[in-house]
């Protein structure tokens, strides 16, 4: 039990200094410091610096994904006003699995296909929520609305939450638009 306690707190640790200082640009021990670990216990349980970031970027897309979980009335709009808190909450940086992506393209293909997953599950459940929202399935409105959040999410770390209600606006636009091309 203490085992897995220090690893969710080395991943939360890990998660709070990547966010803030990078991915490759930070420093093990910096990583390790607010979870108070070794680097021998970073190798014990996640095998490598990578192992963590692994752990984190999963943990990180859990948490989001748990977070825009549920039906509402508005599927799309909910996931801007998730977007809203979530970034009000833990600060406007941009996309931590995009950051991550970026900073791994070259040096580690398995946290390149695991941030690609991430990114079509989110795609899948955008697609759920606007065939939701339209009563059929919109492949390339899905598109849009996936552009829009991540446009949204990266724009508000330079002009802030206006970015993220733009973005609402007009995926309810583009919703509006869609159900009327369908009467």
């Amino acid at each position: 039990m203490i085992a897995m306690d220090k690893r969710s707190d080395m991943i939360a640790g890990a998660m709070l200094a990547f966010e803030a200082e990078g991915f490759r640009g930070i420093g093990v021990d910096a990583v390790l410091a607010a979870s108070g670990a070794s680097t021998r216990t970073l190798y014990k349980h996640f095998g490598s610096r990578d192992g963590l970031v692994l752990a984190v970027l999963e943990h990180r897309h859990r948490i989001f994904m748990d977070c825009i979980a549920g039906s509402v009335a508005d599927p799309v709009g909910a996931l801007f006003e998730t977007l809203e808190q979530w970034l009000t909450e833990r600060g406007a940086r941009g996309c931590m699995l995009l950051r991550a992506r970026s900073e791994y393209a070259g040096a580690n293909a398995e946290v390149v296909a695991l941030v690609r997953r991430q990114k079509e599950e989110f795609g899948a459940e955008i697609a759920r929520r606007v065939a939701a929202a339209l009563g059929r399935a919109d492949a390339a409105l899905a598109t849009q609305i996936w552009l829009l959040f991540e446009g949204a999410t990266a724009a508000a770390s330079v002009s802030g939450m206006s970015a993220v209600d733009a973005a609402r606006a007009a995926a309810a636009t583009l919703l509006a638009a869609a159900r009327g091309s369908a009467a």
